[in-house]
């Protein structure tokens, strides 16, 4: 059976032209002029992917994905946006909108046909199935959550924290969670290049949270990283109670050996109750007064709550400018703790990953940011995984246990 592409687009002619185009490639077209007519036409066609132009008078492509997305029939069609704006914000807002790719016209012919292709068979081959993670006698009890967290913004948590999951799940060669907490604008599916088409809001509709549901609303990524992502809108995130919260982690601990936490800078109840759920949580922080002032009342505040008695708590040091900082003796002297590990200065490379979306420990693990992330992936492992070889090991897990051999003999 042919496979179904619905080409949505105000220009006659390009319409016209990309419907011959893919005709040739053995698709069957299904052509729409506007938005309108596009979300009516959903109503009793269900194609297997949607072309969708960005600017239209009237309404535009990016309200037209997220009506799309927001209609539990439509929800999962893989999407392409496509548009003459080609520019990293309008990239980003199409991936908020729920877009499952992005591409600037006028695009080649076989580039398209290539990514219709793979979104297909990625939505025929993961959607339907909603297949459990694996997981291996070893790392299936207890699960370990890991929260990466600052009390002040641009410190690196999210860079960290989608690191650190990705690192894991090449590590070990299983799925690993995850969970973006942040309510409004979270960044851990862009640092994937993950489409926010699921989000935290398809389960806060939900009337009963169970482990389908959230499984569903994971967005899968080709190294096991499964995201839970921030709501789209602002509006969702008033759904996502600390019950819900408290209740979807405690599904993650029961399904992934590996639970990460990309947490929002504040301590409200629904962060209270991520970090309650946690084993182990890393403080970021920088070498400037304001940052670290943040994270010296953080972990104050740990103190408190008797974290540093319950969980395993660690300090980052993330460079995050080229020259001058404070002394390291100082920093030490200012938060009354020791630092675990301090991140180099690399903003250039911080920034290209999150622009094409692919973390440094996955596009370059061999690099000088790859083998940090690789080594604090396995430092942060579960004991009885760090000290068994698995039975397949992975390039990954073959690297760091190279790295420790030829320390130990220096």
């Amino acid at each position: 059976m042919l496979k179904k592409v619905m080409l949505v687009d105000d220009d006659e002619m390009l319409r016209k032209m990309m419907n011959a185009l893919l005709a040739k490639q053995g698709f069957d077209v299904i052509v729409l002029e506007d938005g309108p007519k596009t979300l009516e036409e959903l109503k009793t066609t269900h194609p297997d992917i949607i072309l969708l132009d960005v600017m239209m008078p009237g309404m535009d492509g990016f309200t037209v994905c997220r009506a799309i997305r927001d209609n539990p029939a439509t929800a999962r069609i893989p999407i392409i946006m496509l548009t003459a704006l080609d520019s990293v914000e309008n990239k980003v807002k199409g991936f908020e909108a729920g877009a499952d790719d992005y591409l600037a016209k006028p695009c080649d012919t076989a580039e398209l046909v290539a990514r219709i292709n793979v979104l297909i068979r990625r939505a025929e081959a993961i959607i339907p199935q909603l297949p459990a993670p694996v997981i291996t006698d070893v790392a299936r009890e207890p699960a370990r959550s890991i929260a990466v967290f600052s009390l002040r913004g641009g410190s690196g948590v999210s860079t960290i924290a989608v690191n650190l999951a990705a690192g894991l799940s090449q590590l070990w060669g299983m799925q690993v969670a995850l969970v973006d907490m942040v309510s409004v604008a979270g960044q851990s599916a862009l640092f994937l290049n993950q489409s926010l088409r699921n989000t935290w809001a398809d389960l806060c509709k939900m009337e009963v949270i169970d482990e389908e549901g959230v499984l569903s609303a994971m967005l899968p990524h080709e190294s096991r990283v499964r995201t839970l992502a921030s709501p789209r809108r602002p509006e969702e995130s008033e759904l996502l109670t600390p019950g819900k919260v408290k209740t979807t982690l405690e599904i993650l601990r029961s399904a992934f050996p590996y639970v990460v936490l990309d947490m929002p800078h504040d301590l409200s109840e629904r962060s209270l109750t991520g970090l309650d759920q946690s084993d182990v949580i890393l403080i970021i922080t920088q070498p400037e007064i304001a940052s670290l002032r943040a994270a010296s009342m953080a972990i104050e505040i740990f103190e408190d709550l008797k974290y540093n008695e319950q969980k395993k708590i660690y300090i980052i040091l993330n460079w995050t400018f080229p020259r001058q900082g404070l002394a390291f003796n100082d920093i030490e002297r200012m938060l009354k703790s020791k630092i675990d590990l301090i991140l180099p200065y690399a903003a250039d490379k911080f920034v290209t990953a999150l622009n094409i979306g692919n973390p440094p420990v996955l596009s370059d693990p061999e690099g000088a940011l790859g083998v940090i992330f690789e080594d604090i992936a396995m430092a942060l492992s579960k004991e009885a995984q760090r000290k068994m070889r698995p039975d397949q090991p992975t390039a990954a897990w073959k690297r760091v246990t190279d790295r420790i051999r030829t320390k130990k003999k220096g």
